[in-house]
């Protein structure tokens, strides 16, 4: 349980970062010497099971949900959304957010007939109100890891009344399985404007993926915390043949040439090499329907990285 509730405190505080951090277009052309999985170049695996959901008018303001709505096929009955689901697919449909707090005014302009939410959903002013105009609410778990996708597609796909959908859609995540390549893989988390220094461990979620798609976490297998502080020590003791990075943390220390200069970088086979790779903060720790086709696009980049470590 401890653990646990560490994991949901400092997920929860990398995802009010990832929320915070702006970069301008200059600063990005520093992160264009690697290889990177951008926002745009994972579609949204789409369900057409044929069912008719129990509701007409969704809220989906429980983080990822919006997405698993419409991964489900049911887009159409979005009315409103949370500030986090960003995805393109999902540009047309109404935020109810503002610096993370719940606007009771707009979600009861949308007239819901349902209501999702999660353990971050604030104010309790709000939920209070929509609990007042007899809305109903309904609770979807955070999700921090590939097996919890299936749960938390599951359980909505349950509240819309199309468990057919539900299933098809969680059978992406369960058929997802690679051979083991060898290729020891490090995931940092890295802010380097807020001298944020990470390396994931056990339970980053990083971990689910690398393991999922035949990679060995080095900090997963070593390190106990879901997220550790960036030592040279530890780095030069992992001596991981590829780097995992999000898009905006490797921009935020400089690029490349910036995160060699950390200490302990340069002594990896990662760093020696610029054995780098970066996928877009929106979507690397995203754990919704997207988790499944951007993995399967990661397995070959990080085999391709690691034969500069060779």
């Amino acid at each position: 349980m401890m653990r646990q509730s560490r994991l949901f405190a400092i997920s929860a505080l990398i995802a009010a970062a990832l929320l915070s951090l702006y970069v301008t277009p200059s600063q990005a052309v520093s992160a264009k010497d690697v290889t990177n999985i951008s926002d745009t170049d994972i579609a949204l695996p789409i369900i057409h099971s044929g069912e008719t959901p129990k509701y007409k008018r969704v809220v989906a303001l429980a983080d990822g949900s919006a997405e698993i709505i419409a991964a489900l096929g049911y887009k159409n009955i979005l009315v409103g959304r949370d500030i986090a689901s960003t995805m393109p697919a999902l540009a047309q449909v109404p935020i109810d957010e503002s610096a993370m707090q719940v606007s009771s005014e707009s979600v009861l302009s949308q007239s819901p007939d349902l209501i999702f939410i999660d353990s971050n959903t604030s104010p309790a002013t709000a939920l209070a109100t929509f609990k007042q105009s007899h809305i109903p609410m309904i609770t979807i778990s955070d999700s921090y890891s590939l097996g919890a996708i299936v749960s938390k597609e599951m359980a909505i796909a349950s509240a819309l009344g199309v468990p057919k959908a539900g299933a098809l859609l969680a059978s992406q995540v369960q058929a997802l399985h690679y051979p083991n390549t060898g290729i020891k893989v490090a995931f940092l988390y890295l802010r380097g404007t807020a001298s944020i220094y990470l390396i994931g461990g056990a339970g980053s979620g990083a971990d689910s993926l690398l393991k999922a798609t035949g990679f060995i976490d080095v900090g997963a297998a070593q390190l106990k915390l879901p997220f550790n502080a960036l030592t040279s020590e530890e780095l030069i003791k992992l001596q991981p043949d590829v780097l995992l990075l999000m898009t905006k943390g490797l921009v935020s220390v400089g690029g490349i040439n910036g995160l060699v200069q950390i200490p302990g970088i340069a002594q990896t086979p990662a760093g020696r090499n610029h054995a780098v790779v970066t996928v877009d903060d929106s979507l690397l720790l995203s754990f919704g329907p997207r988790s499944v086709p951007m993995a399967r696009a990661l397995r070959p980049l990080l085999i391709a990285a690691a034969k500069k470590s060779a």
